[in-house]
């Protein structure tokens, strides 16, 4: 596993609607491994890579950004108050470190009201993302010289390995996207070629609603659609058997439902015979809630796409201690590359009964 740009691509900065740092990690990943590179009015990068056929394509897409938060007012006392970009658990954001992103990079961390000073009404109450507020430790007059109303904001976390694991913020999905380099690239350096036109495809704004994979499928039209993502790994004390849907180190989910998608089942099939086909390990995920771009690939283009999903587990979920395991990412690279050079040994057919790789 390629560590250094795994943490690279966790590390940077990319609030839905501001991708300006993780659009640049990957343009500079993909322009070498692509037959053809843009970028389009949403901001979603768009690599093409050339199969033996064009009779059919086949998108694949990873969302680039990550949840954050975008200013919203800057106080007389220098404190800055927020709107969430993407959903958050309230309680994970205290004691958080964050990056305001305007003229320049500002350090600051998110702040409620201290417990000593809260009533007893008050402490037994959940507190909502907007009563929190970002210092920056400046006064108002130094703040406004940098940042603005409207400048995104994201939190801080460096990666860290664990044991076999991986801990850092923005695994989701960055980890998507690590995947979907590694795929290509293994194909590229592996000489085998793409069975139709892969779009391999980076999109913006996943985390408030699909936009960016909903504008390129109604651009690009795809037969077959791949959705990289993460999924819920609640695999700690306290669960139970049922509530668990994915485990760290048992492997790449191959994605049935979730709460945006009920996954073709001929694409769930077929992901399940390469894996058993290439000793790949891997797990079956039914997510009770959430949704990812295969959602809006499946259903804007004219008759719909054959859609699936491969998702990485992950503790932790939209918090800035996200935690993989990294022979799941390995299992995920290697699934999603026979998925891209297999597609022509499957009956797609609605009729057939009885699938197995020609």
């Amino acid at each position: 596993m390629n560590i250094q740009l795994f943490k690279e691509l966790c590390e940077a900065s990319g609030a839905p609607g501001f991708e300006y740092d993780i659009r640049e990690i990957v343009l500079r990943e993909m322009t070498p491994l692509a037959d053809d590179i843009t970028i389009d009015n949403m901001g979603n990068v768009v690599a093409t890579i050339k199969g033996k056929s064009s009779e059919k394509s086949v998108m694949c897409a990873a969302h680039m950004d990550e949840i954050g938060f975008i200013v919203r007012h800057i106080g007389d006392d220098g404190f800055i108050r927020i709107l969430p970009l993407g959903g958050f658990d309230p309680k994970t954001l205290t004691a958080q470190r964050v990056i305001v992103h305007g003229k320049k990079d500002l350090p600051g961390c998110l702040g409620v009201k201290p417990i000593h000073v809260m009533t007893a009404d008050e402490r037994s109450k959940m507190p909502q993302v907007t009563d929190f507020v970002v210092d920056l430790g400046l006064p108002k007059e130094e703040v406004e010289k940098y940042v603005s109303i409207g400048d995104s904001i994201t939190r801080y976390s460096n990666l860290i390995e664990m044991g076999d694991c991986l801990n850092v913020k923005s695994i989701d999905n960055r980890g998507g996207c690590y995947l979907l380099i590694e795929a290509v690239r293994s194909i590229k350096e592996s000489g085998k070629p793409l069975d139709y036109d892969l779009h391999a495809v980076f999109t913006v704004q996943e985390e408030v609603g699909l936009r960016g994979a909903h504008s390129a499928t109604l651009a690009l039209k795809p037969t077959f659609s791949f959705a990289l993502d993460v999924t819920i790994a609640y695999d700690i004390p306290g669960s139970g058997a049922h509530e668990k849907c994915t485990e760290l180190g048992k492997g790449t989910a191959i994605k049935v439902y979730d709460g945006t998608l009920v996954t073709d089942p001929r694409m769930v099939k077929f992901m399940k015979a390469l894996a058993e086909e290439g000793n790949i390990a891997y797990q079956m995920e039914l997510l009770a809630a959430g949704g990812t771009d295969a959602g809006a690939m499946q259903k804007f283009t004219p008759g719909g796409s054959i859609a699936g999903a491969i998702s990485i587990p992950v503790r932790n979920v939209h918090q800035s201690i996200e935690m993989c395991h990294k022979a799941d990412v390995d299992a995920s690279v290697q699934l999603l590359a026979a998925c891209f050079t297999n597609l022509t040994r499957w009956d797609w057919s609605w009729s057939s009964a009885e699938r197995t790789l020609s």
